[in-house]
């Protein structure tokens, strides 16, 4: 079993302790920075599968640091705050982060989304390609391509393009795609999924993707 290493960043040294014992018991490797400087300069030193990043911290917000971390690498990230407007979610969504975990929170919750965005990301179990029209999406490998152009998506884009593309022509609503999506009951608003969708559209530059008012999308020519 693989041993996934975690960046912990988090300005508050009681909860960062607690995260990383908690993560740890459950055989993740784990390192930890106190705010958004030393998490960069720990981002960058090694390779990480998974950050969980803190918003409001000294030096380097978390916002500004995800934006750092997209522009070189589309690892996963989970955002730790204690924000609860929906402006601010569909910030870091727009950012490409892959989920939110608003303060405070269980522990055992934690564990669940961190296993289940690993998941999402890592697991290669299933050997299937996805082609429509100048658009190839490769499942095993996370990757997607336009005219044969790798297409960088965040994990949470590449999960909701992969469940149009095998629904193929269907119309699915914004609650069976969150449901789909992340895999377990999201509490927030389902706009989220028209900000990954604006996302998706933007960096793919096709046609496909078509809006069903008042009910959901679909890929269709």
């Amino acid at each position: 079993m693989r041993n996934y290493q975690i960046l912990v960043v988090e300005d508050d040294i009681e909860i960062q302790e607690l995260i990383k014992q908690f993560l740890m018991t459950q055989n993740y490797i784990v390192e930890i920075a106190s705010d958004g400087l030393e998490g960069m300069k720990q981002f960058n030193k090694q390779s990480f599968d998974l950050i969980l990043l803190d918003v409001m911290m000294p030096n380097l917000r978390g916002f500004e640091m995800a934006q750092m971390i997209r522009k070189q690498s589309n690892v996963p990230i989970i955002m730790l705050t204690a924000l609860e407007e929906e402006q601010d979610q569909m910030t870091g969504f727009d950012i490409g982060i892959d989920d939110y975990i608003t303060k405070p929170f269980s522990f055992h919750v934690l564990i669940r989304r961190v296993e289940a965005v690993l998941r999402r990301s890592y697991d290669q179990s299933t050997d299937n390609h996805l082609v429509f029209k100048e658009v190839h999406v490769d499942c095993d490998a996370y990757k997607v391509y336009v005219n044969e152009v790798e297409i960088l998506l965040t994990t949470k884009e590449f999960e909701i393009l992969q469940l149009l593309l095998q629904n193929e022509k269907k119309v699915l609503t914004r609650e069976r795609i969150i449901e789909k999506a992340w895999g377990y009951e999201y509490c927030s608003e389902t706009r989220i999924i028209d900000t990954h969708i604006k996302n998706i559209r933007k960096k793919l530059d096709i046609p496909y993707i078509k809006t069903v008012k008042g009910i959901g999308y679909k890929i269709d020519e």
